[in-house]
């Protein structure tokens, strides 16, 4: 039976209620996590729910694995096996994948990725302009997570920028059904229409999903509330774990609406809140809330701790950000020798990612170890999305994208001009690159001598289709790199160092998903459909010794012993640009976005917290003036601790005082 001795009465509370739906208000650092897990292991084992009938949902791969690890731990014997513990994307890939044919998609649909979506857009709208690419492509994000159709989206859309984004949303929708693919924002918006139309469909996965937990649930948009709605159906037999005080992504879709809307659609809502915080000392949580509290509340909640009032919360005037990085850098030195720490003990937290290069220059000059969050994706290495072209096409020969990647790289005597005729042909055809080419209208369409390189690079592919339900995925990838001869390619168009780092990550994606397809069973085909949802920067390789940076966006649920938040000054934190052109109602929101972003970044820290503001930043070739952040006066430290210590006590400066702190650990080495 599972323990529950070890909650407190809140989270206790959350666990064992199950007469309907239920709201978790899970504070930051309350311990929501262990509720999920415990309250799936108290389903299993005190209320006889089979595991494959549970599903908990969360916003990312590496929440999802941790909950998996937790679960392990409580349901030994592999009890917790039928679980399913994934994000959103992946339950909408399983589900579109089960019921592809409800829809006109193949099972080996392809994903795309956000390269591939913006390279159909610049065909739509006929311009190289990346910026006015980029608008476009949120846009259409922005409407297929609030669940509108192109025609919704012409209806709506003001401006002429939105306009022409509704015009080419038409377009790229027809585009992407031609391809038979799907982009990330389809992998919710499709399941959750199919679920609303498709009654039989609907209560299919009802009687397959009977629990549902959603972690994160603030951070939902309107498609994602949609596709949970459908799941739960009457029964509504589901927990939403949730902060308000938390809800940073609404630039990305996500409504706290979604909170509002639970109470009024499912008017039994139970809710409970998780109030104690078992992160922070009593000084950070008394700033958090004192800061958080000029927000408007859906739900009144207070953080407290029984961890002691700690160190005060310090704020530290600069005088510009090259002052600012050094200072931050000598504070964190002279603050882990006196303390014993360890470099990963630190995070500097900041709004932008521009704000980290200064810092990086401070931390490289004094030798400091450090890790960046935020930075390049794994998959987004060209050399990775090299390979992966050739695993979308292998799945799915009609997925154009990855068909033109793939058949030029690399190079085969195949150029633009032989493109463009195949291209031509089949669009008068109305069917793939990769099926027009072995048509016999095609000889007429394209030259001899091109197109045979192309349909012998056809015949290679299909030839790899064929072996890739029965091959091991380890095995077919290197017979894949092999025949292509990718390596001696990198080589050729490299310098030696670039083809050498190239040619690893290559072969460490070989042999991690090689890796992946023994421990879970899967072919190639398999392994292809979900590749584009897994991270591989979110494995679970142990942190490296290093000083944590990161924006507050990539911070959110992570904490750390010691936190520096810096920048936190006007027009960057809260971000208010000269040229905004708000009405009354979107500044006051954008503000109050702001103020949970900074709620955020202070609930990281458990022990010590600096913020840091400058009171000139470089612009150009100027300096710009700058005001402290209103959310400075808003944490209203002067109440907390009137007399706050001075950062570096005693007279000497913070180099000097660092100079004698280097010079007694050379003593200790000598």
């Amino acid at each position: 039976m599972s323990d529950l001795s070890s909650l407190n009465p809140a989270q206790r509370a959350g666990v064992v209620y199950l007469d309907g739906p239920c709201l978790l208000l899970a504070g930051a650092g309350s311990g929501k996590t262990r509720v999920i897990t415990q309250k799936i292991a108290y389903l299993i084992q005190t209320c006889g729910y089979a595991a494959k009938h549970i599903a908990a949902l969360t916003f990312t791969n590496k929440a999802a694995l941790e909950m998996q690890e937790r679960l392990a731990k409580l349901l030994p014997g592999g009890a917790a096996k039928g679980v399913t513990v994934c994000t959103f994307h992946s339950l909408g890939v399983r589900l579109l994948r089960a019921e592809a044919a409800e829809l006109g998609l193949k099972p080996q649909f392809s994903i795309l990725d956000s390269e591939d979506c913006l390279g159909i857009l610049q065909e739509v709208l006929a311009t190289t302009d990346k910026r006015l690419l980029r608008q476009a492509q949120s846009q259409i994000s922005l409407w297929k997570n609030a669940g509108l159709t192109p025609l919704q989206a012409a209806q709506l859309a003001s401006g002429e920028l939105e306009s022409q984004a509704a015009r080419a949303f038409a377009s790229y929708a027809a585009t992407l059904q031609a391809y038979q693919v799907v982009d990330f924002d389809d992998l919710i918006r499709l399941p959750a229409a199919l679920l609303q139309e498709n009654a039989v469909v609907r209560e299919r996965w009802q009687n397959r999903l009977r629990y549902l937990l959603v972690d994160e649930y603030q951070d939902t948009n309107v498609c994602q509330y949609r596709l949970l709605k459908q799941l739960v159906g009457v029964r509504a037999m589901f927990t939403a774990v949730g902060d308000d005080d938390q809800s940073i992504y609404g630039w990305r879709g996500a409504t706290l609406e979604n909170l509002r809307d639970l109470q009024a659609d499912f008017p039994a809502l139970k809710v409970i809140k998780l109030e104690q915080n078992y992160r922070s000392s009593v000084n950070i949580l008394q700033a958090a809330n004192r800061v958080i509290a000029h927000n408007p509340k859906l739900f009144e909640k207070k953080l407290w701790s029984e961890f002691g009032m700690g160190d005060p919360v310090t704020v530290v005037p600069m005088n510009d950000e090259e002052h600012e990085a050094e200072s931050v850098v000598i504070r964190l030195q002279a603050h882990k020798f006196e303390r014993r720490g360890q470099f990963a003990d630190y995070a500097v937290l900041y709004r932008s990612n521009h704000q980290a290069r200064v810092l990086e220059q401070a931390l490289r000059k004094e030798r400091i170890p450090y890790v960046l969050s935020g930075g390049q994706s794994f998959f987004d290495k060209a050399e990775i999305r090299d390979l992966i072209s050739y695993l979308r096409l292998i799945a799915n020969a009609d997925d154009d994208p990855a068909f033109i990647r793939a058949v030029t790289t690399p190079k085969r005597g195949v150029g633009s001009a032989s493109l463009e005729a195949l291209g031509q042909y089949a669009g008068a055809r109305g069917m793939s690159l990769f099926a027009a080419l072995f048509e016999a209208g095609a000889e007429q369409a394209v030259p001899a001598r091109q197109l045979a390189p192309l349909r012998e690079f056809g015949a290679f592919i299909n030839r790899l289709s064929w072996e890739a339900p029965k091959a091991p995925a380890g095995e077919l990838l290197n017979e894949l790199l092999k025949a292509i001869g990718y390596e001696a390619w990198l080589y050729e168009t490299q310098d030696e160092r670039s083809a050498q780092s190239k040619w690893q990550n290559v072969l460490d994606f070989v042999q991690w998903l090689g890796k992946k397809g023994e421990e879970d069973e899967k072919n190639l085909l398999e392994l292809t459909q979900t590749v584009a949802l897994i991270n591989m920067l979110e494995r679970q390789d142990e942190m490296p010794n290093a000083v944590h940076l990161s924006t507050l966006h990539a911070a959110k649920g992570l904490e750390f012993p010691h936190v520096f938040l810096i920048g936190v000054e006007e027009n960057i934190l809260p971000m208010l640009r000269p040229d905004d052109d708000l009405e009354a109602a979107a500044l006051q929101a954008r503000i109050e976005e702001e103020r949970r972003l900074m709620y955020v970044g202070i609930t990281r820290a458990q022990r010590s917290l600096t913020v840091t503001w400058c009171k000139k930043r470089r612009r150009g070739r100027d300096y710009q003036i700058n005001e402290p952040s209103r959310f400075i006066a808003e944490m209203n430290l002067a109440e907390a601790s009137p007399a706050q210590p001075q950062a570096q006590p005693g007279n000497l400066s913070s180099k000097d005082r660092l100079a004698n702190l280097k010079a007694l650990l050379n003593e200790k080495k000598a």
